[in-house]
């Protein structure tokens, strides 16, 4: 029963109604604000409406006011609500306060939900021996568990999810129904009664019953085996982290020969940290990041006595380390006792896979048994990736848990734009009035398995909103997929050159950040440093520095450009770059490979040669010329080397500056080049010299930019600002010489964050 008036307010009842919207769902809003109204001792009720939540409160104003304001700041703490609208009206003598059915409308706010890691209050009970979760791999609340891969449709009730085919026990059907329990409409919840199951099989033998499944699981890790191992939003490979032949096994296997490999490290001590910091470094901020609800994979430096495999990154100091995010990966690490390897189980280059037939059949050359589990993923999210970057966490990855990624536009887009984002590091962006929500990680869009997924996720995201996107935005390279499917969609189309969404997305981030209601006056100077994107000229752009703001782009300043032998085959071949740049300058690389004397007649003619200014080619010649790296078996194998290697400080280069073309400014990198070649200086100083000229580089061109236009916004964006040493120093050069100069922390500054700039470059297009 609700508490009795007070005795000086009883004749003075009135009554509101608000509108929440925001991060509403999934997340125990509504029952807290039904506990919320009882302790008040207030009428009304409370109900969901796909995507925002109505309540309706009646009791003395003094209390209605303090309810309004406890709404928002006495959320729970996965909560985002916004109040949009509050309203008097007349009462209507509600006596109880309730949760009304959720109620489904046309006109739709929603807000979805992504997965949340396993609360503390559901880890306690799943390791109490009197509780009846007890060690139940699938335990959850109103507070964390699957979201986003499990729901079908909404509004977010468990007959819209992959939760419908399991029908709830009464002792969960008592929960899931009492208001005031912490798992009242919690839609993923289960237990051991009536919910999801492990199975654990190894060829034809099968374990079906969840606690031996697991324990079967373990033991095949600790003989050495590789496990394919179902999660939350697909499935891990894993293998134990210090079992050198088991880490090699799994490299040959799946034909990553070096691209690291994430590993995930069980909770322990009272901040669940302790064991990460025997393998680790962590200072704050990383520490805050591997703690972060999101649970993401942080790059970090490992520690002179780390037990970790020194084959799970190879020639790297830095690792990708997480804590066990779910109940399963909890019970599974703390069993196992120690840290596993926990990378995307995929075929090379493709989105993670969640099907446990197709798993089996795609990846039984891989993995030498599975721990499955019946609960249905509807739909793949791998783990997102973080990096700690001038003392704050960067995303380089958006996936399980921080994606579906919302943000604010400047302004509102005048119809709904699905922008579909680049080739490699795909993800598409829905936008709609001032909304525009990213997709997790779709991949490199090489095989058809990543084009199929790739198209669910764009019909997905419209179809989850309740948005039809009425024009398209691609990349202005007509041999991408994401643009060659595009094209294809029968809806007006819009192009976005690669550099210009790059400089956009760092424009549009830090104009949201800063609340401006719509397109800034003030110029920006962005750099605009990659691997290799078409540029305006028809040549390949990577090394740019755009002057303007978003839809007035214009290259103030670039790197010199060199013809790139063999063209797309300088990617994954460094030494390619390397001759490159030597030939370009007139040297000779003692170190050549074979293959450069009958090259150099080809790249003299320009036969499959295209010109490029890359940045990202640059790194690949430098790594290169210093004998890190031949060929690449992954995109950016060579500049991580080379960053790896640095040590100390050393002084930069002056590159000369000067311009080639009418209002165009070119950085002649050549004097790198003889230093590369410098055998008299040794091999890191070369490395940290290199670095040091780069953000010199970025320094001399924004003060150009000062001069000649009044710049003081500098922006960072492109994957090779990735590059920790290179970022970290060009910003505090930067801001030592009183630029305001910013690298993105919502959005990656890698292609991954192409979808939101061709958003926000559309938006500042002149409309047709």
């Amino acid at each position: 029963m609700r508490e009795p008036p007070h005795q000086n307010d009883s004749s003075r009842t009135a009554a509101r109604r608000l509108r929440v919207d925001g991060r509403v769902q999934g997340v125990g809003f509504r029952p807290f604000v039904y506990r919320l109204a009882h302790s008040m001792g207030l009428g009304g009720w409370v109900q969901n409406q796909l995507g925002e939540v109505e309540v309706w409160v009646e009791g003395p104003p003094e209390r209605i006011a303090a309810f309004t304001r406890a709404v928002i700041d006495q959320a729970p703490p996965l909560a985002r609500p916004h109040l949009v609208a509050s309203e008097t009206v007349t009462p209507t003598a509600d006596g109880e306060f309730t949760i009304r059915p959720s109620r489904a409308q046309t006109a739709a706010a929603i807000h979805v939900p992504p997965d949340y890691f396993a609360c503390d209050d559901c880890l306690r009970e799943l390791e109490d021996p009197a509780d009846r979760r007890y060690r139940y791999p699938f335990i959850n609340c109103t507070q964390c568990g699957p979201r986003y891969t499990l729901i079908c449709r909404l509004p977010y009730d468990r007959p819209n999810t992959t939760m419908a085919a399991f029908e709830l026990c009464p002792a969960c059907r008592a929960e899931y129904d009492n208001p005031l329990d912490r798992r009242f409409h919690a839609q993923p919840l289960a237990c051991p009664d009536c919910g999801p199951q492990l199975e654990f099989v190894a060829g034809t033998h099968r374990i079906d019953r969840t606690d031996r499944a697991l324990s079967a699981c373990t033991e095949a890790l600790r003989a050495g085996g590789i496990v394919a191992v179902k999660g939350i939003g697909g499935y891990h490979l894993m293998c134990d982290a210090r079992n050198d032949a088991a880490v090699l096994q799994l490299r040959q296997r799946k034909h990553r020969p070096a691209k690291p490999l994430a590993v995930m490290i069980p909770r322990t001590g009272t901040d669940g940290l302790a064991a990460m910091r025997t393998e680790i470094t962590l200072d704050e901020t990383t520490a805050e990041a591997l703690l972060d609800p999101v649970r993401p994979i942080v790059l970090a430096r490992r520690r002179p006595a780390c037990t970790f495999s020194p084959h799970i990154a190879p020639g790297l100091e830095e690792v990708g380390v997480m804590l066990p995010y779910s109940p399963l990966h909890q019970l599974l690490l703390g069993e196992f006792g120690g840290p596993l390897v926990a990378t995307s189980a995929n075929l090379s280059g493709e989105p993670v896979l969640t099907d446990n037939e197709e798993v089996t059949q795609r990846l039984s050359h891989v993995a030498e048994s599975f721990l499955h589990h019946n609960r249905p993923i509807e739909r793949p999210a791998d783990d997102p990736v973080l990096r700690v970057i001038a003392g704050r966490p960067r995303p380089l990855r958006l996936g399980r848990g921080n994606a579906p990624r919302e943000l604010t536009l400047p302004a509102a887009v005048d119809v709904p734009l699905l922008a579909v984002g680049g080739h490699m590091k795909n993800t598409v962006a829905l936008a709609w009035d001032r909304r525009v929500v990213i997709s997790p990680h779709v991949g490199d869009l090489e095989a058809p398995r990543s084009i199929a997924v790739f198209e669910a996720v764009a019909a997905d995201l419209q179809a989850l909103y309740g948005v039809r996107a009425e024009r398209l935005v691609c990349d202005a390279h007509r041999g991408y997929a994401s643009s060659r499917w595009a094209r294809r969609q029968g809806l007006p189309v819009t192009t976005v050159f690669h550099h210009r969404a790059h400089a956009s997305a760092i424009a549009g981030e830090f104009a949201n950040a800063q609340g401006e209601p719509g397109q800034d006056e003030e110029p920006w100077l962005v750099f605009t440093w990659d691997g290799v994107g078409l540029g305006e000229d028809g040549t390949l752009w990577g090394g740019e520095a755009l002057l303007g703001q978003p839809g007035q782009w214009q290259r103030l300043a670039r790197l010199r450009p060199m013809f790139l032998p063999g063209g797309e085959k300088t990617g994954r071949e460094p030494w390619r770059s390397a001759l490159a740049a030597c030939w370009e300058t007139g040297l000779t690389w003692p170190d050549a490979p074979p293959e450069a004397g009958p090259l150099h007649g080809i790249w003299r003619r320009r036969l499959n040669c295209p010109q490029s200014s890359a940045a990202g080619r640059l790194f690949d010649a430098a790594a290169a010329l210093l004998g890190l790296i031949e060929r690449a078996s992954f995109e950016g194998q060579g500049p991580m080397l080379l960053e790896a290697i640095c040590r100390a400080p050393a002084a930069p280069l002056t590159l000369p500056l000067k311009e080639v073309e009418d209002g165009l400014w070119e950085t002649d990198w050549s004097p790198l080049i003889v230093m590369l070649l410098d055998r008299a200086r040794p091999r890191r100083e070369r490395a940290a010299a290199f670095h040091a000229s780069l953000a010199q580089v970025l320094r001399d061109q924004a003060r150009l930019a000062r001069e000649r236009h009044g710049v003081q916004r500098i922006g960072l964006s492109g994957g090779v600002f990735q590059n920790r040493l290179l970022s970290e120093t060009a910003l505090a050069d930067l801001r030592e010489d009183g630029f305001d100069a910013c690298l993105g922390v919502e959005v990656p500054s890698n292609d991954a964050g192409l979808s939101y700039g061709q958003v926000i470059e559309a938006l500042a297009l002149p409309k047709d």
